[in-house]
């Protein structure tokens, strides 16, 4: 059994898989506005440390559309290695469920969590890396250039989680990444070896502290808030330090003509990000927000038929996916 805690967990043919599964099911609920229920009485059992919009919605509504049932759980109900310990909870919340999603602080809490969990444990976010993010992200990029491979994704702002897992699916996806970021904010140098080792060499992830630099010839501007939940106290500080990096309509000029721009949200207009160029012709904000719901769809599919879990005619509904999947290839 498999778990969805990072991107570098699984090949890019296990990703690959992911992400067709997602298209195949967002084209099935939008041009017949429904999907079959492949997870038909299957339950999801949300633990969250963090408030979220996209995290909770797009989950609830995703095992909904395939037949499922999700089950949130406020940080006041469990009280995460508080109130009871995570081994604990891992134990008795996936004898009641089929598979977790938690949404953390700290990386550790959800790697223990999927070492006592009997079910799949899912990654909604930490600290550390966000990787159900870069996938709706991975998605959304396809979809607008029809391939991964090859395309130059730049990150503007704050090295941060969202930041992380982006490196690891360029890598893993066979993009070149850049990252403008300033001083103090950069990327961990184990953090870009990883991803390196990850491409196999491939990879080439640049790192600057000049935004310009940065996104010059990019296919895709990506930036993040410059303060994230738990970071409050920096916050003043952090916006001395943040301004150069704002994602304008001057520093779209230096990328590529077709370029897009992508924020993970929620944004903090006027600061990492403009009005104009948030809400302009290039931006893609809101269809990378749409498609959470179906990354996450690919993902609870893909990771409930590796553990077993889908009923003999889930499981044939499963391979004609299968089956559409390889005849686009």
């Amino acid at each position: 059994m498999k778990h969805f805690l990072d991107i570098a967990d699984w090949s890019s043919a296990d990703l690959w898989d992911m992400l067709n599964i997602a298209r195949v099911l967002k084209e099935q609920y939008k041009t017949k506005g429904a999907n079959k229920p492949l997870l038909k009485g299957k339950a999801l059992g949300m633990i969250f440390q963090k408030p979220s919009l996209r995290t909770r919605v797009s989950f609830e509504m995703a095992m909904q559309h395939v037949g499922g049932h999700a089950l949130y759980l406020s940080p006041q109900e469990i009280g995460l290695g508080k109130r009871e310990s995570i081994a604990d909870v891992a134990r008795v919340l996936g004898s009641y469920v089929h598979i977790i999603m938690a949404r953390t602080f700290e990386h550790e809490h959800v790697l223990e969590l999927a070492q006592w969990s009997p079910v799949p444990v899912i990654n909604g976010l930490t600290d550390y890396n966000h990787p159900c993010q870069a996938m709706a992200d991975m998605l959304t990029i396809y979809e607008e250039f029809g391939r991964l491979e090859g395309l130059h994704l730049a990150y503007v702002g704050d090295s941060n989680n969202v930041a992380t897992s982006l490196m690891m699916a360029a890598a893993q996806f066979g993009m070149q990444m850049t990252i403008g970021s300033p001083p103090g904010y950069q990327p961990k140098e184990e953090v870009i070896e990883k991803a390196f080792r990850l491409s196999r060499g491939r990879l080439s992830v640049g790192v600057t502290s000049d935004p310009v630099a940065a996104v010059q010839n990019a296919d895709v501007v990506y930036t993040d808030t410059w303060t994230s939940m738990g970071q409050e106290e920096e916050a003043e500080r952090r916006r001395q330090v943040f301004p150069p990096y704002q994602v304008n309509a001057e520093l779209l000029k230096h990328a590529a003509p077709h370029a897009i721009v992508m924020h993970c949200l929620p944004a903090h207009r006027g600061e990492e990000i403009t009005d104009e160029v948030a809400d302009g012709p290039q931006s893609r904000l809101f269809p990378q927000a749409e498609n959470r719901l179906h990354a996450q769809k690919g993902i609870l599919v893909y990771l409930l038929e590796d553990a077993g879990q889908l009923t003999k005619k889930s499981r044939q509904r499963f391979e004609k996916i299968v089956q559409v999947i390889r005849g686009q290839e």
